[in-house]
């Protein structure tokens, strides 16, 4: 009825998560950030600003002195 296949693999997935919570345990090094994402990411803001302005405008909010 148990599939010792799937027991040993969930054996060492938990070993696997446990192990990595220790001191000594092996990390990666983060990847530094591409440049062309940088400015998709940028072109994608600006479109979507856009797209929302023209969809719902913004009001100009004038500053009005206390009395």
């Amino acid at each position: 009825m148990l599939d010792p296949t799937a027991m040993i693999l969930a054996d060492k997935a938990t070993r696997h998560h446990v192990m990595s919570a220790r001191p000594a345990a092996p990390t990666a090094p983060e990847r530094p950030p591409r440049q062309r994402a940088e400015g998709m990411r940028l072109a994608a803001a600006v479109v979507l600003r856009r797209l929302a302005d023209r969809v719902e405008p913004r009001r100009v909010e004038t500053c009005v002195p206390a009395s």
